[in-house]
């Protein structure tokens, strides 16, 4: 038997939490255990629920069920409220016949029906994207003159506080916008939305993720967040909000604005739907990035559980779409038309062959800029090395030498960013819970990172010659000479996208290195700082400010090291900003096959591929040693039941019977009304999913399997009074078909609008026609790995466990596998709870 940290009996099934439900609540009230039942009115106790023994005695846990706890979410807890989504077919009578009555012309329809969605989708993410950059660098550009003439004005004439007040003003104002929206409008449209797209792909339902709100208060967020200063990317949230586009043109309708088009009826379901979610997360990389071969491995690695052939097809014709509106859009807006030399949001610039050739012995030195990234300076004779460092905890260790090895970059770095954002997020989730107080600290982080840019600027001496041939957009000379600029200036005084490709591209002698030591240490700290707040916001392009400076920064000091003499290409700094930045990137996404070719295609050079797959793999080694993903981290502080590619390796003896819940509300194949309607109103279960069984004749035991029906199903029959009384009179009513599903979905109503009088709670309903004849089925005696391979591979919200004689004895759903994981003690079960 395998190690158990901790056992928990049951799971629940539910979209929406219900009172009474569940294990320890938060708020630390208790709640009763509930039971799947049949509808006889007996309760079965199929099976057994555990065969693990508790650790802890019964005193221990009532103890802890009476203790209150503060924090809503816990990396150590998995949310009931999270229900799965059904990316398996039902094959009933009526899909039968709908597929009978279907021509091959028919079919073909829809294949192009799926082409066209495609096309629509990679439109409309670009236009997005236009939309977003052109509002972002007019107000941004705005916003940035009237500073710069405001601190020209009073460079000479003394009163540069009244600049520093201005600057943190216009930068409170437009943060403070773009956090009331998101907290008191629509909280989920916060962040970057990557995590939640990830777990929407993985088939987990996330309320209200893909709501047209949800896509208007991200598109204005990201823009008020950009243009307030704040240490964000406007990339990012590019994949969610082609995620939402996706999810809203597939169905042809908007629920939000009650209107139905009548048009792409068929895809309204489960299964077709994430597949066009997943076209639109590509085409959002591809709109941001303008990589449209990185956003499909971008949705392959980090997104979509399934994939086949021409999915992946469709989907990179969405990207490709994509990248050539967006293209299209801004030549016309650049007085440039039918110019595609900026295919995305974030221009990397071109690197010059000739300016970007590497050697072999390079190599290594990529390879610990991904692991380590060092940093030599003269320090007297103290030496500070960050050696290791597990979990929260820091271990510095003090050596006396000549030198300081200060090797906190690549993986090292990315693991600290995480670490740090970690304990950050759960400070704010157990006191910065209020939409007032998230406001606020977002306008705080507005005035700090104004504050701080403005005094790194005053106190910086790095004057640098204007030149014909510079990229800064808003040169600020403050205390420099005529003909210079304030090279510090260029780094904050600027859109992050603007930062990257100077340091890119400047020419060597462009920053000194102690310009972009301050700057890194004190953008890695505003960055990590801003990641978590209440604003729709990205952490790539900031990651990548980030490693491109202390990329720079380590090209600058191997340079000094070099002799003379040697050859040339050590000098250029612009290489190895480039490596950093995707090596920052990548220790803390931990993205490597799709970040690759993102960087490959935003840089237009394939010259560098090698060293960046061997850097962002490095840093993905390094990091995972430490921490996870920055993603995969705020995951499980939503205690989302996650399933990863592969069932814990440990967990081969723990059988089917242990994981199941148990016992089981079934319906028979002929059921009462009144005994449905019964169990749907029934709060304390809220299944979702529901055996479909033949009665034995004494009734005390359940018969064999025939069928699974959804609540979802059944909430429709009801609503159409499909009773077999009504079927029988004369009173014939319409066939119901297919249709009357899918217009129901997504938001089927609830069990409590649907009027069921007296008379027909003794009504029968014939569930036979509507059941699923086929679901799938694991023996007892099943190990964990196979059902949790079955269950993720199929995609599958109910996997029905049965005996050697076909009888229901147990349900597996996405709780009952997410929950277990390996831990520091071996294999660990999560606690299940309402959060």
């Amino acid at each position: 038997m395998a190690n158990i940290a901790k056992k928990v009996s049951w799971s629940s099934r539910g979209d929406e939490p219900a009172q009474g439900e569940g294990t320890p609540l938060l708020n630390g009230t208790g709640a009763a255990r509930y039971s799947r039942q049949f509808s006889g009115g007996k309760l079965f106790h199929i099976g057994r629920l555990s065969t693990v023994d508790l650790e802890e005695e019964i005193d221990e846990e009532e103890s802890v069920v009476s203790r209150p706890k503060e924090i809503p979410h816990n990396e150590k807890l998995l949310s009931l409220k999270y229900e799965s989504l059904d990316y398996d077919n039902s094959e009933n009578q009526l899909f039968l016949e709908e597929e009978r009555r279907m021509s091959q012309m028919g079919f073909k329809c829809l294949e192009m029906s799926r082409w066209l969605v495609c096309a629509l989708i990679g439109i409309l993410t670009g236009l997005i994207a236009c939309f977003i950059d052109i509002v972002v660098e007019n107000l941004a550009g705005l916003k940035y003159q009237v500073i710069q003439q405001n601190i020209e004005r009073f460079t000479e004439t003394g009163g540069l506080s009244i600049s520093l007040i201005l600057w943190v003003l216009l930068n409170s104002a437009f943060v403070m916008v773009g956090s009331v929206i998101v907290a008191f409008f629509e909280p989920i449209a916060a962040g970057s939305g990557i995590p939640q797209i990830k777990c929407y792909l993985n088939g987990v339902k996330i309320p209200r993720v893909v709501r047209l709100k949800t896509l208007v208060v991200k598109v204005c967020g990201v823009i008020c967040s950009v243009v307030g200063g704040l240490a964000v990317g406007k990339e990012g949230p590019m994949i969610h909000s082609g995620a939402v586009v996706a999810a809203g043109i597939s169905q042809g309708r908007s629920t939000s604005l009650k209107r139905d088009f009548k048009i792409f009826e068929y895809f309204r379901r489960d299964t077709e739907k994430r597949d066009f979610v997943s076209a639109g997360a590509a085409a959002g990389v591809s709109a941001a990035f303008g990589a449209p071969v990185g956003g499909v491995l971008f949705s392959l690695e980090e997104g979509a559980s399934f994939w086949n052939q021409m999915l992946t097809w469709r989907i990179f014709f969405a990207s490709m779409i994509s990248t050539f509106t967006l293209n299209f859009f801004m030549s016309i807006y650049h007085n440039k038309p039918g110019d595609f030399s900026n295919p995305g949001l974030i221009n990397f610039g071109r690197f010059d062959s000739d300016s970007t050739e590497y050697y072999l012995y390079e190599i290594p030195l990529f390879i610990i800029m991904g692991a380590f990234g060092e940093r030599e300076s003269y320090c007297g004779n103290l030496s500070l090395a960050l050696l290791h460092f597990n979990g929260p905890v820091l271990f510095l260790v003090f050596s006396r030498r000549a030198h300081v090895s200060f090797t906190p970059a690549g993986g090292l770095l990315g693991a600290l960013f995480n670490v740090l954002n970690y304990w950050l997020t759960i400070l704010r989730i157990r006191y910065i819970h209020r939409p007032c107080l998230q406001v606020m600290e977002a306008v705080l982080v507005a005035a700090v990172t104004a504050t701080v840019s403005f005094t790194m600027i005053y106190f910086s001496d790095d004057c640098q010659p204007l030149g014909e041939d510079q990229l800064e957009e808003y040169p600020l000379q403050l205390f420099c000479a005529d003909g210079e600029y304030n090279s510090m200036a260029t780094a904050v005084f600027n859109t992050p996208e603007r930062s990257v490709r100077s340091l890119f591209h400047s020419p060597a002698g462009s920053y000194n290195p102690v310009t972009l030591g301050i700057f890194t240490i004190t953008y890695f700290f505003l960055a990590c700082w801003t990641y978590g707040l209440t604003v729709s916001a990205g952490v790539f392009i900031p990651s990548l400010l980030i490693g491109a400076a202390w990329g720079r920064l380590f090209g600058i000091l191997l340079a000094s090291f070099t002799p003379h003499n040697s050859i040339q290409t050590l000098a250029d700094p612009g290489k190895y900003a480039l490596i950093g930045a995707a090596a920052q990137l990548g220790g803390i996404v931990r993205m490597t096959l799709s970040l690759t070719v993102i960087m490959v295609e935003a840089t237009g050079n394939v010259t560098y591929g090698l060293p960046i797959m061997l850097v962002l793999m490095t840093a993905k080694i390094v990091g995972d040693y430490f921490v996870e993903g920055l993603y995969d981290i705020h995951i499980k502080l939503q205690s989302v039941p996650f399933l990863h590619w592969d069932a814990p390796a440990t967990s081969h003896s723990l059988t089917a019977r242990e994981v199941m819940s148990s016992p089981v509300t079934c319906f028979n194949l002929v059921e009462k009304v009144g005994t449905i309607v019964d169990v749907l109103s029934n709060t304390s279960t809220n299944h979702n999913g529901f055996p479909v069984v033949s009665r034995l004749s004494d009734g005390c035991e359940p018969g064999k399997i025939c069928g699974l029906i959804l609540r979802s199903q059944l909430i429709v029959l009801l609503k159409h009074k499909v009773f077999v009384e009504r079927a029988r009179s004369r009173l014939n009513q319409r066939k119901l078909q297919l249709k009357d599903f899918r217009d129901a979905y997504p938001r089927f109503p609830p069990i409590q609008s649907i009027h069921v009088s007296q008379d027909e709670r003794e009504c029968m309903m014939d569930l036979t026609e509507f059941m699923n004849p086929t679901p799938y089925t694991v023996t007892q005696e099943t190990s964990l790995p196979r059902v949790f391979k079955l269950f993720r591979a199929l995609g599958l919200r109910h996997l029905i466990v049965v005996d050697s004689d076909n009888q229901v004895v147990g349900l597996v759903t996405r709780k009952d596998l997410a929950r277990y994981h390996l831990g520091k003690h071996g294999l660990e079960e999560l606690q299940l709870a309402q959060t």
